[in-house]
């Protein structure tokens, strides 16, 4: 099976994710319908997912194929634009498919009798918003900036991965999640409950939010969790260490956060379910915290090692958020890889030995993950 997945956000004028974007990279339409109908069980079903088949010649088989509900079909602006296409996207429409037009903006003339939900378009070639292609969403943005600018200029939204760049770094952490590093470090240096208690109860917020992380349906505990007390009783310090590190992955309160938290929860799962097979389970919270610390200098709006200078992170861990190798790199550079690198990707998949569809499957349960911890 020779079938990729990378996987980007679908966001709107507030930064906040409305859909995932889910890109297939095979080389005919049935390889595709037989990888996605193999992992369709993992398919995340939060929110909306636009299907990208990139590159691929699309054909009356994407009739055929059993979608899951959520999931609504691109299709290029160059092949709504042929009779073949238009007549594609009609029967789609006609079985109840919801269509979104990529590739927009190159003079392509779309059917007017098509219904579409989504018009992706290059921002670059066209910096105002197009009409007449359904909702427009800007493509091709490089940073925040752009982002800003796309929305000054009739853009409803954007997809890809624009909002991890830019932006001013400061050289000290906030003191609210300067607050979150303390209580992690007492964990990880195994302290006193009391002692942790005490320094919780300094930010009411923050305990209330740890113990929703905690409670959440994402985490699927068998009892509701009450008190940090009883969390300690009930999970122990080193599942404790993991979900004050996602709180502090999800404590920016910054208008484009949201994208880049799930984006770090996605990459920290992704990394814990790929990396099951070559650690042993006392490992596999350090290969979650790897991945969703690697986005909290953009997160925190610092460098990644004023963050690491106010925290006992494991060696592997630090190594690995500043590139320096470890053990743990080669899963957070696959982890990123499958954001937009489907060439990079299957070269590191190759080299760990892994399977390609394991790796989609561990895309999808990811993105899902962060999906549902999004939505508390």
């Amino acid at each position: 099976m020779t079938v990729l997945l990378t996987h980007e956000p679908v966001v709107n004028k507030s930064r906040a994710i409305t859909a995932n974007r889910l890109v297939v990279h095979a080389e005919s339409m049935g390889e595709a319908c037989d990888a996605l109908n193999e992992i369709a069980p993992s398919w995340p079903m939060e929110r909306t997912v636009l299907l990208s088949l990139s590159g691929i010649a699309l054909d009356a088989t994407l009739v055929e194929w059993e979608l899951p509900e959520n999931t609504l079909v691109e299709l290029p602006a160059s092949l709504l634009a042929t009779g073949e296409g238009a007549q594609l996207a009609k029967a789609l429409a006609e079985k109840g498919i919801g269509l979104c037009a990529s590739q927009v903006g190159h003079g392509e003339k779309l059917p007017a009798d098509v219904p579409l939900r989504f018009g992706l378009v290059d921002v670059v070639a066209h910096p105002r918003a197009l009409h007449g292609v359904g909702v427009p969403l800007a493509v091709g943005l490089l940073n925040a900036a752009g982002f800003d600018a796309a929305m000054a200029n009739g853009y409803a939204g954007a997809t890809g991965w624009f909002f991890l760049n830019g932006g001013p770094k400061a050289h000290r952490l906030s003191p609210g999640h300067a607050q979150i590093v303390r209580v992690l470090n007492l964990v990880r240096r195994d302290a006193e409950v009391k002692e942790i208690e005490a320094a919780l109860k300094q930010d009411v917020a923050l305990s209330y939010k740890l113990l929703r992380y905690i409670n959440s349906a994402g985490f699927g505990l068998p009892v509701e969790i009450q008190s940090f007390r009883h969390a300690v009783t009930m999970l122990g310090y080193d599942k404790l260490n993991k979900w004050l590190s996602l709180l502090l992955v999800t404590a920016s309160k910054e208008p484009g956060a949201p994208a880049i938290m799930q984006a770090a929860i996605a990459r920290g799962r992704f990394m814990e379910q790929v990396g099951q097979v070559f650690f042993d389970r006392g490992e596999h919270d350090n290969l979650f915290i790897t991945g969703a610390f690697s986005l909290l200098n953009v997160l925190l709006g610092t460098s990644m090692e004023a963050v690491l200078s106010e925290m006992h992170l494991p060696d592997a861990i630090s190594a690995a958020l500043t590139g320096k190798g470890g053990v743990y790199k080669p899963f957070l550079d696959l982890a990123r890889a499958c954001e937009d690198d489907p060439r990079n990707l299957a070269g590191q998949a190759e080299n760990l030995g892994l399977d390609f569809q394991a790796i989609n499957r561990a895309q999808l349960s990811a993105v899902s993950f962060a999906d549902t911890l999004q939505g508390d």
